[in-house]
């Protein structure tokens, strides 16, 4: 792969930033440290560094010649709330938090162009770069963009990017329109009535009730989403009761939905509280059923998404950009960014034997540092060609 050669040499002192920041993983809008090295590093190199945004964000500030354009480059800090089990020199010393979706290289391949710009300064124009925090659930994307991240910091176009075991290292993903799903989360609570496990005649069951809207909500997608549209509902939670023997007043369902569209979206929504209320009417219950919205679809804009795989098949060579490959239906913030400002976002490949094999989200985790010098890299080249000296 023609990685940029000075980027290169940087991957041992990027590999130290990287495993720093995996040993010390944050939650959402607790990333203080992350945000102080980060500020450190980017203060070191000549970068004017603005934190404090959206609690925890840092914004770093680069900018040669007077060109007028600019462009903003993202990437999330934080980690997530569950342990780590890798057995890795550097793992995660926070009990119970861990950097299990590679933010913490996000993060590093960031800093690595940020270094290699404010050294080359091969560009003119205005780079920005956006570390964000609360990624994972906390909408820090939406955050910063309502707190005026592109008033303050003007980018005439946005990138962010993601790393991908599931493609081989040296490969990359990149669609022109939707790349990534909404993600909405929704929460029933259905009123019973009480009473005896043996009299259950006596009572309204709540769990019985439950277990038909769970069974019924499935049938939403499988009879009223389009085959050829795409929508997932998940019910990951259900309480109810205290005893073997009691029938409980109260039963609670929750879980998320997936779509890909704004159009299946709103009809998902107005079915499933249809399913709720009626299915609770039909037995002489109550229900109550709450849907928020969370983070809409992750949609490239077409021209910032070919000019992103021209730059990943610079580096990575001919025919190992997909440019095809179907929508994942995880959801990711970035989206918030893409509302306001044209731009894309690609997923790289980090699978290489048993390095990067392991699926993200998963106490196994690990990110895998020879993607470091390619994600570098692709930000680095992307500033150089699209803010072109001369």
């Amino acid at each position: 792969m023609p990685i940029n050669n000075r980027i290169a040499a940087m991957q041992p002192e990027m590999e130290v930033w990287r495993r720093d920041l995996h040993t010390h993983p944050e939650l959402r809008f607790e990333e203080v440290r992350t945000a102080q090295q980060v500020a450190k590093l980017l203060g070191d190199w000549g970068i004017e560094v603005h934190t404090g945004i959206a609690t925890t964000g840092v914004v770093g500030v680069l900018r040669n010649g007077n060109s007028g354009r600019s462009i903003g480059l993202r990437a999330d800090m934080d980690a997530l709330p569950m342990p780590e089990a890798t057995g890795l020199p550097y793992a995660s010393v926070n009990p119970g938090v861990m950097h299990a979706c590679g933010h913490d290289g996000h993060t590093t391949m960031l800093l690595g162009a940020a270094k290699y710009l404010a050294e080359t300064k091969n560009f003119d124009g205005t780079v920005v770069f956006i570390f964000q925090p609360g990624e994972e659930g906390g909408a820090g994307g939406r955050i910063m963009v309502e707190e005026g991240l592109f008033n303050r910091f003007p980018c005439d176009q946005v990138y962010g990017m993601h790393n991908d075991p599931s493609l081989p290292l040296g490969e990359a993903d990149i669609r022109d329109d939707v790349m990534m799903a909404a993600s909405d989360r929704f929460a029933i609570t259905i009123h019973g009535q009480g009473g005896h496990a043996a009299q259950p005649h006596m009572g309204i069951d709540p769990v019985m009730i439950g277990a038909q809207m769970l069974t019924a909500l499935q049938s939403i997608v499988a009879r009223r989403v389009d085959p050829l549209e795409s929508a997932v509902i998940s019910t990951t939670q259900f309480h109810a009761g205290t005893a073997d023997n009691v029938i409980p007043d109260v039963a609670k369902l929750s879980g998320t939905v997936r779509t890909l569209t704004p159009g299946v979206q709103d009809m998902v929504e107005a079915a499933m509280r249809k399913v709720v209320e009626l299915t609770a009417a039909a037995h002489g219950a109550t229900a109550e059923f709450t849907f928020v919205r969370g983070y809409p679809p992750t949609v490239n804009h077409a021209e910032n998404a070919r000019k992103a795989a021209r730059v990943a098949t610079s580096i990575l060579g001919e025919g190992k950009v997909r440019r095809d490959m179907p929508p994942v239906m995880g959801g990711e913030d970035f989206s918030f960014m893409l509302l306001e400002r044209p731009g894309a976002y690609i997923k790289l490949g980090q699978a290489a034997g048993a390095k990067g094999a392991n699926a993200v989200h998963t106490v196994q985790y690990d990110f895998n540092d020879d993607l470091l010098p390619v994600g570098a890299s692709f930000f680095a080249t992307l500033v150089e060609q699209e803010m072109p000296r001369g």
